[in-house]
């Protein structure tokens, strides 16, 4: 007979919890926000179950309601788009007004900023388009501009999201330059062409009027290019680096955990949200097996590597912490 029985370290929740390994913890926490213009405005995301799109008065009423929060991630929604994205750097814009109200309202605190045209630009392209192509250098002056006006508001992190080559390098240089030093990158460094965006395209009305994004977001096929591109984020001035998507791309999160010594976030997007909310549905019996599939999910991204988890089930995995 085994002198060795792992099973005596299971045999009950106590020492279940004794000996765990992995544990979610409120820091590891970033909940997306979807705000637009206007005031009382709380209006369902049809894909999305549970999310919506808030004004700043009632994103104010929903983080208070929101146990141990630490930090927001968050996705502005002009009233009007153009060709070139201007309303993503106007001082006025919904965002910088956002990023103020929350740094005001909330002393602790941390606010990041998506740093994007996709969602300003009339055609849904996350930068500058000329002569049907995508301007790298166009875009990232654009970008950089969009990142300054965030700090200017306040934002303690600008995200950008982009995937347009020298991005973390432009906006470092112009943070830098405007004073800005202080102010930290959380460069979405590995985000993938994924299938998993739809609900977001649609919460943020930002799917490609033509074309797609393949040129310049990741093909899913590739591991090593990953990397390559986490490294060049981090020698430009990345304070904290992404995986965008979190659940296909683990295997991603644990070779840039091994490999890099910064902090690493995951994206658990929109369509993995919509997914296992219908899977949850679909074992939902009165009890909490659907939370408890949150929680496994969750978990395992952060096994993985992550140190910070973007994700839409953010207020029910922080009530539970609590």
């Amino acid at each position: 007979m085994s002198s060795t029985t792992l099973r005596r370290l299971r045999r009950n929740s106590l020492i279940r919890d004794w000996v765990k390994e992995t544990e979610l913890h409120p820091k590891n926490i970033i909940l997306p926000f979807f705000v637009v213009e206007g005031k009382g405005v709380q209006e369902p995301i049809k894909s999305m179950p549970g999310v919506y799109h808030l004004s700043i008065d009632n994103l104010i009423k929903d983080l208070r309601s929101a146990p141990q929060i630490h930090s927001v991630l968050l996705f502005g929604i002009p009233n009007k788009k153009d060709k070139s994205g201007s309303g993503a750097y106007k001082k006025e814009g919904i965002t910088q007004k956002a990023i103020r109200a929350l740094k005001k309202e909330f002393k602790d605190l941390i606010v990041i900023s998506d740093v994007c045209l996709c969602g300003f630009t009339s055609n849904g392209h996350c930068g500058i388009i000329k002569n049907g192509r995508i301007d790298n250098d166009a875009s990232i002056k654009a970008l950089a501009k969009i990142a300054l006006s965030h700090a200017e508001a306040g934002a303690d992190f600008v995200a950008p999201s982009a995937m347009m080559d020298g991005q973390v390098k432009a906006i470092r240089q112009a943070l830098n330059k405007k004073g800005f030093k202080d102010t930290g990158i959380l460069a979405y460094s590995a985000k993938y062409a994924s299938n998993f965006y739809g609900p977001f395209r649609e919460a943020l009305d930002s799917a490609p009027q033509f074309g797609d994004r393949k040129s310049y977001q990741m093909d899913f096929r590739n591991a090593n290019e990953a990397l390559r591109e986490i490294e060049e984020d981090i020698k430009e001035g990345a304070d904290i680096i992404m995986v965008k998507p979190a659940l296909a791309y683990l295997d991603i999160i644990y070779r840039a955990k091994q490999k890099f010594n910064i902090p690493i976030a995951a994206y658990n997007v929109s369509g993995e949200y919509t997914m296992l909310q219908g899977l949850a549905n679909s074992v939902g019996d009165g009890r909490d097996r659907p939370l408890q599939l949150f929680i496994e999910v969750l978990t395992s991204i952060k096994r993985a590597g992550a140190d910070f988890i973007i994700t839409y089930f953010g207020k029910e995995i922080l009530r539970w912490i609590k």
